[in-house]
Formats: C-alpha cells, sequence, structure tokens
C-alpha cells in the first residue's frame, strides 16, 4: 500500500521512467520464468499491476 502513495506523488517524467524500468525487469523475468530460475513467480504479476497503476497515474496528469 506504501507504494501506491508514493507512485502518487512522483511527477510525469518520473512516472515515465518508472515504466521503462519495469518493463526491462519484466522483460528478464520472462526469460528466468521460462528457465525456471526465478525465486519470487509472483514478481510477475506484480510488476504487471505496478506497470498498470502508473499508467493510469500518467492518463490523469494531462
Amino acid at each position: 500500500m506504501a507504494k501506491k502513495k508514493e507512485d502518487k506523488k512522483l511527477t510525469r517524467d518520473q512516472a515515465e521512467k518508472k515504466v521503462l524500468l519495469l518493463k526491462k525487469d519484466l522483460f528478464n523475468i520472462r526469460f528466468k520464468k521460462i528457465n525456471n530460475q526465478i525465486n519470487n513467480p509472483a514478481q510477475y504479476n506484480q510488476i504487471k499491476k505496478s506497470i498498470a497503476r502508473l499508467n493510469t497515474i500518467l492518463k490523469g496528469t494531462k
């Protein structure tokens, strides 16, 4: 829940940078998931939700 509040305080540029960083992480996790090297499989869904949350915030700050 603390992350939600922190995400709302980000500026537009910071949110866009964070989305790009999360997308890179998601890309890397996909490969780890395929090769069974991932430690926390729930992390994949958490990152997807974070990206969606940030995109929602970005749409609201036009």
